[in-house]
């Protein structure tokens, strides 16, 4: 009986774990097996397996019950995932249903997640860009969170390293607030777009509108056909998984690379209770999972442990994993983990109508929605009342209107009648929020979830610096439309929660002083040298960029790193 469990105890050792296989979690995978480490993937939801648990990728409208529509019955008992965009009839199955693993809204919160292998990768938007230097210093020089401990070049040579590998499309802007990349050839603007970036070029020095760089196979290269992935159909079906591997997962890419290293081991249904922390040894041993099948409570070992179980959940992970040494939370000497969470305020559109061009349509589908707009306020000097500034989203369409007049014949003829709108253009906000300390996550001290973890209490909000970098947003592109002789200008905000733009990040911020922050340089963490959290939990501010091509290089960064210390001893 006890070499059986010596057994046991040396089959559940492995050289790291994982702990979440999404956009970081798939990423740490791949590169601690490049290493040649054994390495335990941890899932708490489902395997979806790339092509062959894509059940919608290739149904036609029709074959929808609902023609893509949710039933009522489905969006009413799931008011909070019911308001993201992409949870439709031919995506539901891959979001997380409001009463599986509730949560507490100390403040209005709407939080989106994707419990499965892949997470939200499956899901996600694919928009990329780089932070730049303005971005790590900012911080520092405005006054809020603390200072990043890295700045662009340190991370810059990662974001190639992971643009290879992942297939970034876009063009060499030579624009210093979003540094260029390793892109393949960029999805053109359409010619209203490319007449509104002429025109803010003619008339604004500081203003740009770029073709969106996107993380779709515009022109594979070896690396992604050895990945199995092909150039990507431009069908704008990816919410239902591309089973061309047109744009980057982690099911299409990182994962299926990592297990085909014959290093990995994956571990669905597994919802990680806490990290096991070694008094005598000074760091952690392993983490504590409960099988979401049986109910059975596992233990796995390892010397290293990347958390990337996303954001809030990594937080939750480290919180609820107390012992005596950290009895509030695994790391947190400084005591701030859990707070200063911050997000993008996606709160403002505006959209017009466009009078020339009439000419010109469009043809076929642009996988990166058209053109994108950097941050070009508070950038190289203060020169708001608000801090920091926003991005931009910028696109231009026609669209076919059909007459539902006539019955019979007549409709018919109505219905296939070719009869275009005029161009419409529209754009939408991607502002930047302040972390602070008010604005963090906890563990609520009486509510439980079905595997009698701490559910986990959101009080997130909103300041005064949102709503007037909301106001600018509005008045600026207003002013900007208008210059281009867009007309019937309509701008609107929305009094949407935080949440619903799915980038909620801090909580474990990295930084320089152990006594405020979580981790270090390298996202390891101060006080726990062999935990590594490289998810947007180690965010120290947010930027306004989509954050996930960070989270990419932060990991490859830190797994390289992680390794090396490996076999110097030091972990």
């Amino acid at each position: 009986m006890a070499n059986l469990n010596i057994d046991s105890v040396k089959d559940r050792t492995f050289d790291a774990i994982v702990i979440g296989s999404g956009m970081s979690g798939g990423w740490a995978a791949k590169e601690l097996t490049d290493k040649g480490l054994k390495t335990l993937i941890l899932e708490r939801g489902r395997d979806v397996k790339h092509i062959k648990d894509y059940p919608t990728t290739n149904m036609y409208p029709w074959e929808f019950e609902h023609r893509g529509e949710l039933p009522v019955a489905i969006k009413e008992a799931n008011p909070i995932v019911n308001r993201c965009y992409a949870f439709g009839e031919d995506a539901a199955h891959f979001f997380v249903k409001d009463n599986d693993h509730p949560y507490v809204q100390e403040k209005p919160f709407d939080w989106i997640r994707g419990y499965q292998v892949g997470g939200k990768s499956l899901l996600w938007a694919r928009q990329t860009q780089r932070w730049s230097e303005f971005d790590f210093e900012g911080p520092a020089r405005d006054g809020f969170a603390v200072d990043w401990p890295i700045r662009y070049k340190d991370i810059a040579p990662w974001y190639s390293y992971v643009e290879k590998f992942a297939g970034i499309s876009g063009n060499r802007d030579g624009i210093p607030e979003l540094p260029d990349g390793e892109f393949l050839p960029a999805f053109p603007l359409n010619t209203v777009e490319t007449y509104f970036s002429n025109h803010v070029k003619s008339k604004y020095s500081n203003r740009h509108v770029i073709s969106a760089r996107c993380a779709h196979l515009s022109k594979p290269n070896q690396i992604h056909l050895d990945q199995g992935r092909v150039q990507c159909q431009e069908r704008i079906l990816c919410q239902r998984g591309c089973p061309f591997g047109g744009y980057f997962s982690a099911n299409a890419s990182t994962i299926p690379w990592a297990l085909k290293s014959g290093h990995a081991t994956l571990r669905p249904f597994s919802v990680v209770q806490e990290i096991i922390y070694d008094e005598k040894k000074g760091k952690a041993s392993g983490v504590r999972v409960i099988d979401t099948n049986t109910k059975e409570a596992i233990e796995y070992y390892a010397d290293i442990i990347f958390v990337n179980a996303a954001a809030l959940n990594t937080n939750l992970v480290l919180l609820n994993s107390t012992s005596h040494r950290f009895p509030n939370g695994l790391g947190n000497d400084s005591g701030v983990l859990g707070k200063y969470v911050a997000f993008h305020n996606y709160s403002a559109h505006i959209g017009a109508e466009y009078d020339g061009d009439k000419e010109w349509t469009t043809d076929g589908r642009n996988p990166a929605g058209g053109g994108y707009i950097p941050r070009f306020r508070n950038v190289y000097k203060q020169e708001t009342d608000f801090l920091r500034g926003y991005a931009s989203g910028f696109s231009a369409y026609r669209y076919q209107q059909r007459p539902w007049d006539g019955v019979g014949a007549s409709l018919k003829d109505n219905l296939v009648k070719d009869n275009l709108s005029g161009w419409k253009v529209g754009s939408h906000m991607m502002g930047e929020t302040i972390p602070k300390e008010s604005n963090y996550v906890a563990l609520d001290k009486a509510l439980k979830d079905q595997w009698g973890i701490p559910q986990l209490k959101i009080s997130v909000a909103y300041d005064d610096n949102d709503e007037k970098m909301k106001k600018d947003y509005v008045e600026q592109l207003t002013e900007m439309f208008t210059s281009a002789g867009f007309t019937n200008i309509k701008a609107s905000t929305d009094n949407r929660a935080p949440g619903l733009d799915i980038h909620e990040m801090g909580g474990a911020r990295m930084g320089n002083d152990p006594k405020t922050s979580v981790l270090n340089k390298w996202n390891q963490m101060h006080a726990v040298k062999n935990v590594f959290v490289t998810d947007g939990a180690c965010m120290t501010s947010t930027s306004c960029q989509n954050p996930s091509l960070t989270y990419m290089a932060f990991t490859a960064r830190a797994a390289d790193y992680a390794v090396s210390e490996m076999k110097k001893g030091n972990i």
